[in-house]
């Protein structure tokens, strides 16, 4: 949900590999269609916390696989160009990439939490907090051993899972490549290890998703682990060759025909209750997510491509980021009736809110620091990053601490990934 690059280097447009397979090349051409995917998959998430989409959690799963995808992709392309992958250089990238919006949507969420939400809400948010900064917060969620699906309702920063499993992702996966993309028959290599920590995420989640409470199963970065390798798996020379290879009308029939099949998937699975969900289910969705990306990178100007590349879808993918990081505080603190309507009016005027909140952190936070605006750069940047830090504290310390047990959360419609 995070790795993204633009068509004029725009925060939040994927940049990935070329459409053709290419060891040598330096710079790797935008694919539209990889920005549409990522606006798709935000707005199952979207709709799936409203109630409106029984499985539309499976879109946090299209992001671990496009942020595999696009992650691998750019290390290999610098392993080819310098010979090395410059691991300070990149975490760093990560950094100004992901923390800024995250930390002004944590230190935010507190206060309204406290002027909007419950007690126990308040609470809970107070509790969480250091974990999400922290960048752990799955595992502070998989050791309380709450479950997960029944319990999230009352979290402002239960969506937070994700984020972390993906940085826990980029801290870990850079190393491999560093190592075993070197030289010849880096991208042979990379593959194997790829596919082989696939299964072995598989088999662990095969072994952990027999519980009834699922959520080591769902929220752990090595049970999750396979939808990110599989991405990378895509990313790869090997893959990248054999999807070349499709011709153009088989690729277009198979993208509309995975597609078609990861839309029903969303709207017909039932949650922790779906048969198969922790059996392979999730495997299988994450395989078709990584097939059907390596197509559109192959032929990103197929008809598929163009439709699935288009404005809307485009644009929202632009917007992803920010906008999952914004929702589900606005879903979760929005009264349930507004302006007297609820259902699909509150959707739209929830939906409506969370889409200027990240336009907003786009225009004044992402952007800026990705193009590193005068305040983000130099001595005014480290000055800018302190007192970024000292205000989240401070606000974290200043909002008080609920008493235990007071106040109630109405749950009702809200669910999380």
């Amino acid at each position: 949900m995070s790795e993204t690059r633009g068509r004029h280097r725009s925060a939040g447009t994927p940049e990935t590999t070329a459409a053709r397979p290419s060891t040598g090349a330096a710079k790797r051409p935008h694919l539209a269609p990889l920005d549409g995917l990522r606006g798709c998959a935000v707005l199952a998430v979207l709709l799936f916390h409203a109630g409106h989409l029984a499985g539309g959690f499976l879109g946090v799963d299209l992001f671990f696989v496009l942020s595999g995808f696009l992650i691998t992709g750019l290390l290999l392309g610098e392993v080819t160009v310098r010979g090395r992958v410059r691991l300070g250089a990149f975490w760093a990238r990560r950094a100004r990439r992901l923390l800024p919006a995250l930390g002004v949507m944590g230190t935010a969420a507190l206060p309204l939490a406290w002027a909007f939400g419950s007690p126990t809400l308040l609470r809970l948010a107070r509790e969480d907090a250091p974990w999400a900064a922290a960048q752990a917060v799955n595992w502070h969620f998989v050791t309380e051993r709450i479950g997960y699906w029944n319990a999230s309702g009352t979290r402002v920063f239960a969506h937070l899972w994700s984020i972390a499993v993906e940085w826990q992702f980029y801290l870990a996966w850079p190393l491999v490549v560093a190592v075993a993309g070197r030289g010849r028959g880096g991208h042979g290599r990379i593959a194997a290890l790829a596919t082989a920590g696939a299964l072995g995420s598989l088999a662990l989640m095969f072994v952990l998703g027999r519980g009834v409470d699922t959520t080591r199963a769902y929220e752990g970065t090595d049970t999750r682990a396979f939808a990110l390798l599989l991405g990378a798996l895509a990313a790869t020379a090997p893959v990248r060759t054999l999807a070349a290879r499709v011709p153009r009308a088989a690729a277009d029939a198979g993208c509309a025909a995975l597609l078609a099949g990861l839309g029903i998937a969303w709207a017909l699975t039932d949650g922790q209750n779906a048969p198969g969900l922790f059996r392979g289910g999730l495997f299988a969705h994450s395989l078709a997510c990584a097939v059907l990306i390596a197509l559109l990178a192959a032929s990103p100007d197929g008809r598929v491509g163009k439709a699935v590349g288009s404005t809307v879808p485009r644009r929202l993918g632009e917007l992803s980021y920010s906008l999952y990081l914004w929702h589900w505080p606005v879903y979760l603190l929005l009264p349930q009736k507004v302006l007297g309507l609820g259902g699909w009016g509150r959707t739209a005027a929830a939906v409506g809110i969370s889409l200027a909140a990240a336009a907003l952190s786009k225009v004044l936070v992402e952007d800026a620091v990705r193009f590193r605006a005068p305040w983000t750069a130099g001595r005014r940047g480290l000055l800018a990053l302190a007192v970024s830090a000292a205000v989240a504290a401070a606000v974290w310390a200043a909002v008080p601490q609920p008493r235990e047990g007071a106040g109630t959360v109405d749950v009702d419609q809200l669910v999380t990934p």
